[in-house]
């Protein structure tokens, strides 16, 4: 967690987490979409790359979204 996450009130910390959730879930949207509903045709090199990243940054965001609710839960906000 960093610093000023450290600071937030519990309000800043829910926008906050509310706002990374959202994130989470348009990027999963996109990759869904991209993946599941389009004819798009890629090389399965880019496909595995773009695959890596979207893992990647879907842990990123789970991460950060498990500090902030460590976070509220400590505050007695969750």
């Amino acid at each position: 967690m960093n610093n000023n996450q450290l600071n937030m009130t519990a309000e800043e910390l829910k926008a906050e987490l509310k706002k990374l959730k959202d994130n989470l879930c348009d990027l999963e949207d996109m990759h869904a979409f991209t993946f599941g509903k389009t004819s798009v045709h890629m090389g399965s090199e880019k496909a595995q790359n773009m695959q890596i990243e979207f893992e990647e940054e879907c842990r990123r965001f789970n991460e950060q979204i498990a500090e902030l609710e460590k976070e509220l839960k400590a505050k007695g906000a969750l």
